[in-house]
């Protein structure tokens, strides 16, 4: 195939507000994105005997999926591959004939308060660090499955049970498609169940669940795959789906963890840049080639995800624009008119650190009042509370931007990693005052773009695998930054020790 010869990859990108079919287009040397379909997500929730449960509406997903795949072959043209790509940890049992079995518990569920405490009374967190190296979250599938088990039961053929497995929501999708069950590594290592080193499940972890916690996951799990394998083709009684020779188009893993997707567009040039993948969720760190599982690296909840090409994203995660975006969501909701461009402008007038909060403090996981919540943070550390939506904004981008100079600088320290740069993708790089402030707070220079990095990523991871290109991460990360348009910020170093009185003011 030339170069000139248009190539259509489709790109499924689902986050925790929305969903998204993309298709991107790779001619003459340039990667472009079109956006197909996009459509809403939100947890629904439910009232039990247990407290409120939240659950995710799969099968709205699936239809919405399957509805702009569909559209796009007949608007664009046959898709030469197709990626997935969704948040991570949640999942859902398919059957034998696989159709789901329950529904799909949401991470933000409460189910699952106090479980990691329980789990460490019985297995040192030491020892499951050592082994996953993952940070502690309470919605790490590990986590949730022990909620399952104890609120639900899992389903067990030891027990009479027909046989199920486990499917993460990307790998769920990618088995509606193909009929094909597999679990890729990117989202697998989210678990809490793999061998960050071995990326393959831990057996001996495994066992030590089954035997001091009485979690049996035998025959649940399927075999790990990593991004660019094959997973199998579109069956025809999912959708007629095609490539250009009038085939089913195959389906790709691709960094399906949409983090990993994202950190696959980040556009350097050289291994020594600090990345911020912008969302919901700011996901801050480094591309590693192994994990760190220090004593040090598990005190400072650091995170080893797994990466592509056998690289590790070592990171922290952050809150992020979710404080923003309940904020907003609340003021809506008390009757009061938000224009943003206004809410913004405020935000960049008004006075700089004036009211900073601990960001990733538990009282903001929950939807709610955020306002409400930054106030009693700032009663707390002794700090005026802010007088106007503005400053409220200000606060929040403020307090962001901190949580992201002490996550890269631990991630430095930890790592011995040098950074010179901090690139930021995703859709927060509209955010120009997080952007600059950013660059102020971490002292380096920030590279903002793509904004649609995680579809970027995960059409490229697609393509290659599907042999209609090649090359490396760097390769492939050429294509990404010949294709897109980044803004530089520049640190303004006058502020540095405002930044370091602030950041002694509310961690000493």
């Amino acid at each position: 195939m030339s170069d000139a010869t248009p190539v259509h990859i489709g790109a499924v990108d689902l986050g925790a507000s929305s969903g998204r079919v993309m298709v991107g287009t790779i001619a003459d040397g340039r990667l472009s994105l079109t956006e197909i379909r996009r459509f809403s997500n939100s947890v629904v929730p439910v009232p039990t005997s247990d407290g409120e449960r939240l659950f995710w509406d799969v099968l709205h997903l699936w239809n919405e999926v399957r509805q702009g795949l569909l559209t796009a072959v007949r608007s664009v043209g046959p898709l030469s591959a197709i990626g997935i790509d969704t948040w991570a940890v949640d999942y859902g049992l398919v059957n034998a004939s696989g159709a789901l079995s329950t529904q799909v518990h949401a991470y933000r569920s409460a189910r699952t308060r106090g479980v990691p405490e329980q789990v460490f009374a019985r297995i040192p967190a030491q020892e499951v660090y050592a082994i996953n190296g993952l940070q502690v979250q309470d919605f790490n599938t590990l986590f949730q499955l022990i909620a399952q088990d104890r609120d639900d039961g899992l389903p067990r053929e030891s027990d009479g049970t027909d046989a199920h497995t486990l499917l993460l929501l990307p790998d769920l999708l990618a088995c509606f498609l193909t009929g094909k069950r597999i679990a890729e590594v990117t989202n697998a290592s989210t678990t809490g169940l793999v061998d960050a080193c071995r990326r393959t499940w831990s057996l001996p972890l495994l066992e030590r669940l089954r035997t001091e916690i009485g979690l049996d996951l035998d025959g649940l799990l399927p075999d790990i795959i990593e991004p660019g394998t094959v997973i199998g083709t579109v069956r025809p009684e999912a959708a007629d789906i095609f490539g250009p020779d009038g085939r089913p188009t195959p389906v790709i893993a691709v960094g399906s963890h949409d983090t990993a997707s994202a950190v696959v567009s980040v556009p350097a040039t050289d291994s020594d840049f600090a990345y911020v993948s912008c969302g919901t969720w700011s996901l801050v760190g480094l591309e590693l080639d192994e994990p760190v599982l220090t004593e040090a690296s598990r005190a400072a909840n650091f995170t080893n995800e797994l990466g592509v090409d056998h690289t590790v994203r070592y990171l922290k995660n952050i809150m992020g624009l979710w404080v923003l975006n309940e904020a907003v969501r609340t003021w809506h909701d008390q009757g009061m008119e938000i224009a943003l461009p206004e809410a913004d402008a405020a935000a960049a007038a008004a006075e700089p650190l004036r009211t900073v909060v601990d960001i990733n403090d538990a009282s903001f996981y929950s939807p709610g009042d955020m306002a409400a919540r930054i106030d009693e943070a700032a009663h707390a550390t002794g700090q005026p509370c802010p007088r106007d939506i503005g400053e409220y904004i200000r606060c929040i981008n403020d307090s962001l931007a901190l949580a992201y100079r002490r996550a890269v600088r631990q991630a430095v320290e930890l790592s011995g990693r040098e950074v010179k740069v901090l690139h930021i993708v995703g859709g927060g790089i509209r955010n120009r005052l997080l952007c600059q402030l950013a660059a102020d707070a971490t002292g380096l220079p920030v590279l903002a773009g793509p904004a649609e990095g995680t579809a970027l990523g995960n059409v490229v991871i697609a393509a290659r695998g599907a042999g209609v290109i090649d090359g490396d991460l760097s390769d492939l990360r050429r294509l990404i930054r010949s294709s897109s348009r980044l803004t530089r910020y520049t640190p303004d170093l006058d502020t540095s020790s405002n930044w370091d009185d602030v950041e002694r003011r509310l961690f000493g």
